[in-house]
């Protein structure tokens, strides 16, 4: 049977932001086990350079990115529903005034909001009772709120992150302004941890080099510890930049924010990332970089920064996603339909289904207009998957305009929707799509007709003069869209017998693309499995029939151990 104190006793809810701070700070070794091992490493007053060593080994075997990537996707809805008053709160719960997260502490206090209270009380019968209970919650209350340590960086990082975003969903005039400036307040602070990061371990290599001498104060452990957990602040830094980039387009009408000065941001910090290996940072940066060129019309500097950069392996695939849609539009635009057209398809494969849904409707609707800049029809069914068809019915019409061949039909379709082309960033390669109307119309002509008067292709087509339908015909015939000759004598189109297939080179090219696409998807595969290194050459020597050593078989750790054990045998 339950209690009858315990029964009495008001249940306390927890705020979801708050409980999601305290979780990550479990999740990168907080908590009592990192009280107890600065206070077992600061006994005489002073901490050593062995005890910062291990601290430093600790932290760098452990994956501190991987663990704030997995806990910012299981926190996604501690934040969907959060208000500005919930940020507040937790940062004035969770953040130490007198610690390294004090500064961006301080910035969400600025923010003028009033914290709600830290908990209520559900069911709560208004009753005062002396208990152990209360005696022990009376002292822990004397003691001081409970802030985070080892996760202290991170959340700071993730309650400014949380702020600008809600800012820049607010509707208020002078909230884009505020969110602005916050972006700038947190990148400031997020490269002051990483410089802060790096002396810490600079300063605990130098310790360990010394072989234990002493460092300092007890302080400068535990300082050192929060420097070396800084590598969790990339994804955060990253998604800060995506934010400040989303803000600086909210508020290019107002020119407030100079663009060339925000670019050279960006270049600098995707520079900074690569020399730390921030795969994060270097992934979303470069992202940023294609789209803000892409949206200043500046396609010639997008390709000389697609061609001149590496994107990361290890990105996310998210960024993988992003990045190959930037690729695939800036290829479009240069003409190159064909890598475009692959950069996209893979896109579309790789998104994910259960959300994105505007991201795969946009990649969806470019990957129509390169397919039929490249001669071929979609598919019906491409038009009509779950949530797009709204949203692709101009480029249906526009996929049965170029099918009929009809230059009418496309030009009062283009004319109707052209405000819509606009807005999606299409309209230049749909404008393009006239003389694949003009040969889509001319096939079906070929095919009908062995021998048909330019007169009624011009009438056919919608062509000013047979003058005009002349010179159609010639191209055409030129690039191997039709088979045909023209009599200029008789004013007329002799069409040619029709050859097999197979006695061409189309089928050896067509499978020349299901091999490639094979060969991609199976290198894609490989690269994304992970082996032990070194585990062939004991496979190829064991095939040559030759024996290891037992020497050989023993690791680098455990061959220094037996050094230090024989030299500590001979003093």
């Amino acid at each position: 049977p339950a209690n009858k104190d315990d029964e009495a006793k008001p249940k306390v809810v927890v705020p979801p932001l708050i409980t999601a701070g305290k979780r990550l700070e479990r999740l990168l070794g907080g908590g009592k086990a990192a009280t107890a091992a600065t206070s077992s490493s600061t006994k005489d007053g002073t901490s050593s350079g062995a005890t910062l060593t291990s601290t430093v080994e600790a932290v760098l075997h452990s994956n501190p990115p991987k663990i704030v990537r997995r806990w910012l996707g299981t926190s996604s809805g501690a934040a969907k529903d959060a208000a500005l008053t919930d940020v507040v709160g937790a940062a004035d719960a969770l953040l130490d005034p007198a610690g390294a997260a004090g500064r961006g502490r301080e910035v969400l206090l600025s923010l003028g909001v009033a914290p709600p209270p830290a908990a209520m009380d559900v069911d709560g019968e208004e009753e005062e009772k002396k208990s152990d209970d209360d005696d022990d919650d009376d002292k822990k209350a004397a003691a001081g709120p409970t802030y985070l340590v080892a996760a202290a960086r991170e959340v700071e990082a993730y309650l400014l992150s949380l702020a600008i975003r809600l800012l820049l969903q607010s509707a208020d005039a002078g909230d884009a302004a505020k969110a602005w400036t916050v972006s700038g307040a947190a990148l400031e602070i997020l490269r002051g941890h990483m410089d802060a990061a790096a002396a810490a371990t600079a300063r605990a290599g130098a310790a360990g080099a010394l072989g234990g001498a002493s460092t300092g104060s007890s302080g400068g452990a535990s300082s050192s510890v929060g420097g070396l957990g800084s590598k969790g602040l990339e994804p955060l830094l990253a998604r800060l930049y995506r934010y400040r980039c989303l803000v600086a387009e909210k508020i290019a009408a107002e020119g407030t924010v100079d663009a060339e000065a925000l670019r050279s941001e960006l270049v600098t910090a995707h520079r900074l990332a690569c020399l730390r290996r921030d795969v994060d940072t270097q992934s979303t940066v470069l992202n940023l970089l294609l789209r803000e060129l892409l949206a200043a019309d500046q396609v010639e500097q997008a390709h000389k920064l697609l061609s001149n950069s590496t994107f990361p392996d290890a990105a996310s695939n998210n960024q993988l996603c992003r990045y190959l849609y930037y690729s695939g539009r800036i290829q479009a635009l240069r003409l190159e339909y064909t890598s475009a057209f692959s950069n996209l398809s893979q896109c579309l494969r790789k998104s994910p289904t259960n959300t994105g849904l505007g991201f795969r409707i946009a990649t969806q609707r470019l990957l129509v207009v390169v397919q039929l800049l490249m001669g071929e029809i979609p598919e019906r069914t491409d038009f009509l998957a779950e949530g797009m068809r709204t949203e692709l019915n101009p480029y249906m019409k526009i996929t049965q305009a170029v099918r009929r061949g009809d230059l009418a039909v496309f030009h009062e379709t283009v004319s109707a929707f052209a405000d819509r082309f606009k807005a999606d960033g299409t309209y230049t390669l749909i404008s393009r799509l006239a003389h694949s109307v003009v040969k889509a119309g001319l096939r079906r002509l070929n095919v009908s007709y062995s021998r048909i008067s330019l007169e009624d292709i011009a009438k056919r087509l919608g062509l000013p003069s047979i003058e005009s339908a002349e010179f159609v015909v010639a191209k055409a015939v030129r690039d191997g869209v039709i088979d045909a000759t023209i009599d200029r004598a008789g004013q007329y189109v002799q069409s040619h017998d029709l050859v097999d297939v197979y006695a061409t080179t189309e089928p050896a090219e067509a499978f020349h693309r299901r091999i490639a696409y094979c060969l991609t998807m199976h290198n894609d595969a490989v690269r994304g499995m992970r082996y032990p290194p070194d585990a062939y050459k004991k496979q190829l020597e064991a095939s040559r029939g030759n024996i290891p050593k037992d020497d050989e078989d023993k690791t680098d750790e455990e061959k220094a151990k037996e050094i230090e054990d024989e030299l500590y045998e001979d003093e």
